[in-house]
């Protein structure tokens, strides 16, 4: 998968401060978060990934944005085959992780769940601690201490500069 083609793309529309707080400093540390849950998950690495880099990807502001989930996921939908290929099965759970990450579900598929778990385990960005009985798999539950302090100290992973060249 092309992620920098995709971040490329992703930021050539996107409408808010690259590195503000729903930007790619986010985005990596979400991305980091999920590829560590789905170690212990076994969820889709390939949807946490996409997860990771569109979640957020159509906002218009920083606070309360309603539909920017979808609006992410059907971004997405526009750059399925071009940039990066899913399974219709896959694609679909991505599009609900997308979709549905700010409704609070803990329920659902591994890959779902992992999902929403490496963008929770991200809340002290803004000053919110992770609550684990809030999150969906004891993996998520067992990184709150390690997550939260790289999100409160605005942590930026090194592929924000390093592969994504930002």
């Amino acid at each position: 998968m092309d992620t920098e083609g995709i971040v490329r793309e992703v930021l050539n529309r996107y409408a808010l401060p690259v590195r503000g707080r729903h930007g790619v400093v986010h985005w990596a540390r979400v991305l980091e978060n999920g590829l560590r849950l789905a170690e212990s998950t076994g969820a889709n690495v390939q949807v946490v990934t996409l997860f990771a880099l569109f979640h957020d990807s159509r906002r218009v502001n920083e606070q309360l944005d309603e539909g920017h989930g979808l609006r992410g996921g059907e971004f997405a939908r526009t750059l399925r085959t071009t940039l990066f290929d899913l399974k219709d099965l896959e694609f679909e759970l991505f599009f609900r992780a997308c979709h549905f990450h700010t409704d609070g579900h803990t329920e659902g598929d591994v890959t779902l769940q992992t999902c929403w778990d490496a963008d929770r385990l991200d809340l002290g960005r803004v000053g919110i601690t992770p609550k684990p009985d809030l999150l969906c798999t004891d993996a998520a539950r067992s990184l709150v201490d390690w997550a939260n302090q790289r999100a409160v100290k605005g942590y930026e992973p090194e592929m924000v500069s390093r592969i994504w060249g930002l």
